[in-house]
């Protein structure tokens, strides 16, 4: 898909300096850039959306009652 983006002058001075300097064209670092954005930003998995508990091995409910135990 093709689309129209406005960025500053300076921005495309960059851009095509990295350009040249990787042998990429410009279009392919803006690619790049939106795909390293969306990584950083998208989640992957279902267990990134339940923060401790995706991670381990212990579920809410276990816990509540390993804590309990302690009074």
């Amino acid at each position: 898909m093709r689309t129209l983006v406005d960025i500053a002058e300076s921005q495309v001075r960059a851009l095509d300096e990295l350009a040249r300097a990787g042998d990429q064209s410009r279009a392919a670092l803006i690619r790049q850039a939106i795909d390293d954005f969306l990584r950083q930003r998208v989640r992957t998995s279902a267990t990134d959306a339940f923060g401790l508990w995706g991670r381990g091995d212990e579920d809410g409910l276990g816990y509540q009652e390993r804590i309990r135990r302690e009074w």
